[in-house]
C-alpha cells in the first residue's frame, strides 16, 4: 500500500471488497458460502444478507425528458462485512454506538447524452446512528448512505440521490417479475462451486420522476434495469475484470451477459447470461451461446484505460446479431475518493436484427479491470 495514503488505500479496499472479494478482512470460510441453488423468497430476499461477505443492490437506466433530453443513470448501493458473524461475539460490552462490521459504498452517475458529458458522485458510511443501512419493515426494504436511498417496496422501488452537479429522484414500476440468473439464482463465478452468487433481476422498470443536472429540472421517463447479488466469494482468483451487458430491446426481449477476462485474453468458462423472453420466460445462456467482439475503443485521458466503447453482439439461440454502442464515450466512473478504483460504466444504444428483422434498444455496459487488473497488488 505504499503509493497511496492510507485514506484513499482504505477505501480503495472496502471498494474491492464489494466488488470482488479479494481483499479478505476475515477468512471466507468464517462467511456464509453460496454453493447451489438460492431458494430466494421476495419480498424477504430484497432485504440485506448480512451473513455473506458482500451485496450490492445496482440500478441503471435510460431517460428523456419532454423535449427528447436524453440521459442514463446509476444508482448502486454496496454493503461489504468487515468481520464474520461468528466474531461479533468478542465485542466489548457495553458495545460503543459507533461499532459496527459493516460499511456502506454507493456510487451515482448521470450521463448527459445530449449534453456530451458524465457526472458522478460517490458516498461512504458505517451502518451507524442512522448515517447507513439496509432495514426491513414488513415487504418494505430501504437501503440508504446519508440522503441516498432506495426503497423497494411491493409495487414500486423509489430512488434518490443529490450531488452538487446532479440529482435524482424516481420511481420504478416493474413490468415484468423477478428474474433467477443461473441455476434458480445460483450463478456461478469460476469452476469451484463456491465461487459463485445469489443474483436476480427486474429487467424492464418503468421509470417516471425528476432528473436535475446544473439546477436545472427535467421531468423525465424511460426504462431501468435492477441487480441484487450477494455473496462470499464471487469470482474465480486470476479474473482480471469483466464486461457486464444489460440490453432491453423494443420487443420487449431483455439480454444479461457477462463475460469474465482471463489474463491470457480468453474468457473464463462461468462466463454467461440470460435472456428474458417478452412473456416473462427466461433462458440460460452459456458461453458457446453467445459470440461477442469489440468493435471500437476509447482510451481514457484520465487513467489510460483503453475500453471497449462498439461491439458486436450475437446470441445464436435467438438468430440475433446486434450492434451496441456507447453513448459517451466517456462513461469511466472516477468518483473522488476512490482514488486507485476506475471503472467504466454506461449508456449503450442497441440496433441489429433478430431472424434478420430489424430490431433496436437500450441498455447499459459495465467494464472491470481494464484501469488496473482485480490481481494487481495494492
Amino acid at each position: 500500500m505504499g503509493r497511496c495514503r492510507y485514506f484513499s488505500c482504505l477505501v480503495r479496499t472496502v471498494f474491492l471488497i464489494a466488488f470482488t472479494a479479494f481483499a479478505a478482512i476475515a477468512a471466507d470460510d468464517e462467511f456464509l458460502q453460496v454453493t447451489g441453488p438460492c431458494q430466494l423468497s421476495f419480498p424477504a430476499d430484497h432485504g440485506p444478507h448480512t451473513d455473506y461477505r458482500t451485496e450490492w443492490w445496482y440500478y441503471t437506466g435510460n431517460l428523456a425528458d419532454d423535449g427528447n433530453r436524453r440521459f442514463g443513470f446509476q444508482l448502486t448501493f454496496f454493503r461489504s462485512a468487515l468481520q464474520a458473524p461468528g466474531n461479533r461475539r468478542e465485542w466489548p460490552v457495553p458495545a460503543s454506538a459507533w461499532r459496527t462490521d459493516q460499511i456502506y459504498l454507493a456510487h451515482a452517475a448521470v450521463s448527459d447524452i445530449s449534453g456530451g458529458r458524465h457526472l458522478q458522485a460517490e458516498r461512504m458510511a458505517r451502518p451507524v446512528l442512522s448515517l447507513a443501512g439496509a432495514d426491513q419493515v414488513g415487504g418494505t426494504v430501504t437501503i440508504h448512505v446519508h440522503d441516498w436511498q432506495t426503497i423497494i417496496a411491493p409495487e414500486a422501488h423509489r430512488l434518490q440521490a443529490f450531488a452538487d452537479a446532479f440529482a435524482l429522484i424516481l420511481d420504478l414500476t416493474p413490468d415484468k417479475p423477478v428474474v433467477l440468473h443461473g441455476d434458480s439464482g445460483y450463478s456461478r463465478k469460476g469452476q469451484s462451486p463456491e465461487r459463485a452468487s445469489c443474483y436476480y433481476s427486474f429487467t424492464r422498470l418503468q421509470v417516471a420522476g425528476s432528473l436535475t443536472v446544473d439546477g436545472i429540472r427535467h421531468a423525465v421517463q424511460g426504462s431501468a434495469w435492477m441487480d441484487h447479488e450477494f455473496s462470499t466469494a464471487p469470482l474465480q482468483p486470476g479474473i482480471t475484470g469483466w464486461d457486464w451487458f444489460s440490453l432491453q430491446l423494443a420487443d420487449q426481449t431483455e439480454i444479461m451477459v457477462f463475460l469474465l477476462r482471463q489474463p491470457d485474453g480468453t474468457l473464463n468458462p462461468a462466463s454467461s447470461g440470460t435472456v428474458v423472453l417478452p412473456s416473462g420466460q427466461t433462458r440460460h445462456l452459456v458461453q458457446a451461446d453467445l459470440r461477442i467482439e469489440p468493435l471500437s475503443f476509447w482510451t481514457s485521458p484520465h487513467s489510460d484505460a483503453r475500453y471497449p466503447v462498439a461491439w458486436q453482439v450475437a446470441v445464436i439461440p435467438l438468430d440475433m446479431e446486434l450492434v451496441v454502442r456507447a453513448n459517451l464515450d466517456d462513461q469511466e466512473m472516477r468518483t473522488p475518493n476512490s482514488t486507485h478504483v476506475v471503472y467504466w460504466e454506461g449508456s449503450v444504444q442497441v440496433t441489429g436484427t433478430r431472424s434478420e428483422k430489424a430490431i433496436d434498444g437500450v441498455g447499459y455496459v459495465e467494464l472491470t479491470g481494464y484501469a488496473e487488473p482485480f490481481d494487481a497488488p495494492m
